[in-house]
């Protein structure tokens, strides 16, 4: 769902701490589909919204699901999903479109992956392991139970076992479906829109989250950053930071 545009701060900045390029290596992305999707996109705020329009294209374009990839006798499917040669879902796996699972990328027996996302090269999605609305940009190890939802995970990324994203705001009462509420990010003590009313966080390149983090909704965190085992993270944490 879009909003109208925030009157406090446009979701388009010049701010680069809003844009893919400081979150993500652009030039170091195999997937020509996904460096594409980022090139498209001038903040992490637009990410989600082209992919989600992109995806329903190509629901309406395959009116068959795709089997290129290793599909074994088990996996359970539904809607629209693209398996690029090289990917592997394996029996028990849960897929439901439109989803795309690039090359290289495998989907473990007990894993969910639904509408919406992409899987990038490279991503290895575990038992118990939950995926919604997001793009995982490649090499990610997500091989526990955790959930990743409307959001952005860069590349060699490692998720411990029960990480989770947060996309809906819940501190002004009963949380409705669909959600009203628009999620807003702090930079420099500035509340900037996101333009959605479900936005979990970015996940700059070669972040670990240590077994247990909890992020809040519009959480963004730089590439490199390491953070040490802490319960609960939220804001904006710059590139290369250290976290306790």
């Amino acid at each position: 769902m879009r909003l109208p545009a925030p009157t406090t701060e446009p979701a388009i900045s010049i701010d680069i701490r809003l844009t893919p390029g400081y979150y993500l290596d652009l030039d170091g992305i195999s997937s020509p589909y996904i460096a594409d999707l980022l090139h498209r996109c001038p903040s992490v705020f637009d990410i989600k919204l082209v992919m989600t329009a992109d995806l329903d294209r190509i629901e309406q374009a395959h009116p068959a699901i795709a089997h290129l990839g290793a599909m074994e006798t088990g996996t359970l499917l539904s809607g629209r999903v693209l398996v690029q040669e090289g990917a592997r879902i394996e029996a028990g796996a849960m897929v439901s479109g439109p989803v795309l699972v690039c090359a290289g990328a495998v989907i473990s027996a007990g894993a969910l992956v639904r509408d919406h996302s992409v899987i990038g090269p490279g991503c290895h999605i575990g038992f118990g392991a939950e995926i919604t609305r997001s793009l995982l940009v490649g090499d990610i190890f997500m091989k526990h139970p955790s959930f990743i939802g409307d959001s952005v995970i860069g590349r060699r990324v490692n998720m411990g076992a029960f990480c989770s994203t947060t996309g809906l705001r819940c501190d002004r009462g009963p949380v409705t479906e669909p959600a009203i509420d628009e999620i807003t990010v702090n930079l420099d003590g500035r509340r900037i829109g996101t333009g959605q009313t479900k936005f979990g966080a970015v996940i700059g390149d070669e972040v670990a989250l240590p077994a247990g983090t909890f992020l809040t909704p519009g959480t963004l965190i730089g590439s490199g950053t390491v953070v040490y085992p802490r319960g609960h993270i939220g804001g904006f944490l710059p590139s290369g930071s250290r976290v306790r």
